[in-house]
């Protein structure tokens, strides 16, 4: 795999560092700012709207950009908003301070896959987006785990300091590693961009990608209270929890790109869908058990993050396919679904927190899962019927 690759990778480290450290430190910030759970896992939800709005605007605004430029601005406006949570005097401008970095987090996730996949051959192209993923996933754990340790040992704001220097060095990395001459597509036309969310075809993934999300989330944001309320962790374990999660994310990224390469797309989120449902039904009733808890959030991870070189190698296919002078909007909007899915998920999440109980989230979870299996063989459906009409 080429040097660029790696570089895209450090920068996905940074970002996806700051993505999900949030989750490990929600008691923490709740506590310090004197808000509610729903109110602290709200600080999820927003970076992911700042990047459901940042990923499709921005991608189309900077087409016509040199990529290397847009990437180190990128990493530029991410470490700037990492100093302005550091140094947030309240909660309101600390969702500010989010929604900025997320704005970073979804152009970079969107020309970062397109860059990955242009640089290695056909039958690569989902390992190639597995390895940038993988940054996330890494970051998931060592930078999340230490992160959340940080977060309650020396206050949440360290956290944001950490961060802002992880991102200084991702931003470096770039400027060394990344090549200049990068590959760009001729940016879309406003009626080719318009194709992008009006084809049934492309509707279908993004649907898939923020019902799996969201099923996901729905569960993950509250995971910190969980162990703490449910299981009853000390707050001291949370972080080696969190490593845990993280290993297993890490090799269920890899795993589902191979697998997606192998067996195609819908085979392989087929598949992951439906070990996702069965998880969080379990976990409903393992989070009660401190061994069964642990267990099941160990398998948990590696289907929880499976699915994203698949939904994003699904989504470049049916861009070629059906808007082909598009491709790089679509797998922007791809990567606003992720965050929707998110978002939505850690809302409705709070929402049941607020209305039934914080292990109520698990088996909604496992439900919205099951819907993101449903549209799943029903693209797939769809798929051999165009293939069979052609």
């Amino acid at each position: 795999m080429p040097l660029a690759l790696w570089a895209l990778t450090l920068s996905a480290f940074a970002i996806g560092t700051i993505e999900f450290v949030i989750v490990g430190l929600v008691p923490t910030i709740a506590a310090d700012l004197g808000v509610s759970l729903p109110s602290a896992g709200l600080l999820v939800s927003l970076y992911a709207v700042g990047v459901a709005i940042g990923a499709p605007i921005l991608t189309a605004l900077t087409g016509r950009w040199n990529r290397k430029i847009v990437l180190m601005s990128l990493m530029g406006l991410f470490v700037i908003g990492n100093l302005l949570a550091w140094q947030a005097p309240s909660y309101e401008t600390l969702i500010l301070a989010r929604i900025l970095t997320g704005l970073a987090h979804g152009v970079f996730f969107s020309i970062g896959s397109m860059i990955a996949t242009s640089l290695v051959s056909k039958e690569k192209e989902a390992s190639a987006i597995a390895i940038m993923f993988t940054g996330l996933t890494v970051a998931l754990v060592t930078g999340v785990p230490l992160g959340t340790w940080i977060g309650q040992h020396f206050g949440w704001r360290a956290t944001f300091l950490v961060v802002s220097v992880l991102g200084l060095i991702a931003l470096i990395g770039s400027a060394i590693l990344v090549p200049k001459n990068l590959k760009k597509s001729i940016p879309a036309t406003f009626k080719e961009q318009l194709q992008v969310i009006v084809k049934p075809q492309l509707l279908l993934v993004y649907l898939m990608t923020i019902l799996g999300y969201g099923g996901t989330f729905t569960a993950f944001t509250y995971l910190a209270p969980i162990l703490e309320q449910q299981t009853k962790f000390a707050p001291s374990a949370i972080g080696l929890i969190m490593l845990v999660y993280g290993v297993s994310v890490a090799i269920g990224n890899i795993w589902g790109g191979k697998l997606a390469d192998k067996r195609g797309p819908i085979s392989a989120l087929s598949i992951i869908f439906s070990a996702l449902s069965v998880i969080l039904l379990l976990f409903t009733f393992t989070m009660q058990s401190k061994i069964a808890a642990v267990l099941t959030i160990l398998v948990w991870g590696a289907f929880a993050f499976g699915n994203v070189p698949g939904l994003q190698i699904y989504v470049v296919k049916q861009a070629e396919k059906y808007t082909p002078n598009a491709v790089d909007v679509a797998s922007g909007l791809n990567i606003a679904a992720f965050n929707i899915g998110i978002a939505l998920g850690s809302i409705i999440g709070g929402s049941v927190v607020e209305n039934m109980s914080l292990q109520d989230t698990a088996w909604i979870g496992a439900v919205i899962s099951l819907m993101a299996l449903a549209i799943t063989r029903y693209s797939g459906l769809r798929d051999k019927r165009a293939l069979q009409a052609s």
